[in-house]
């Protein structure tokens, strides 16, 4: 069994985790990585306490106490506006202090985000492509599904 954390943008801080849930049980975007037949946890799931992200400093270590083996940070971060400029460092934060491999991703970005995204010039300067290659990886009517 994979015991997961999942920190959600601050933006978002009412969202009750419905396409992040929904993926993990599905095994779709980023929670493709986990194979359907095993067993998953999640035992943490946060904001990162909004702009700049003061709860990355202490939420994964609470996570980590809980059995956390790595930590999602949700797709949220890549497809609100705009996109958090902050998840490399969160990330290099947390794998660094912690020593929990963190995953860029929950559920498959929506297609109609990838539609109105895709037009924006500084969306490649977020290095989408490369934080997130498995979302936007996904099949089509995978993402038209989560819209």
């Amino acid at each position: 069994m994979t015991k997961i954390g999942i920190i959600i943008c601050g933006r978002y801080q009412t969202c009750g985790g419905g396409k992040c849930f929904r993926a993990l049980r599905e095994r779709t975007g980023a929670f493709a990585i986990y194979p359907a037949e095993e067993a998953v946890e999640i035992v943490g799931y946060s904001t990162c306490g909004g702009c700049p992200g003061g709860n990355v400093e202490y939420v994964p270590e609470e996570m980590k106490k809980n059995g956390a083996e790595v930590l999602h940070l949700a797709t949220c971060f890549l497809v609100g506006y705009p996109p958090c400029p902050s998840i490399p460092q969160f990330k290099a934060f947390i794998e660094s202090a912690y020593g929990l491999p963190v995953v860029i991703g929950s559920h498959p970005i929506p297609q109609k985000y990838m539609d109105r995204h895709e037009k924006l010039p500084f969306w490649q300067d977020y290095q989408i492509s490369e934080l997130a290659k498995p979302l936007l990886d996904e099949a089509r009517e995978i993402k038209v599904a989560y819209n």
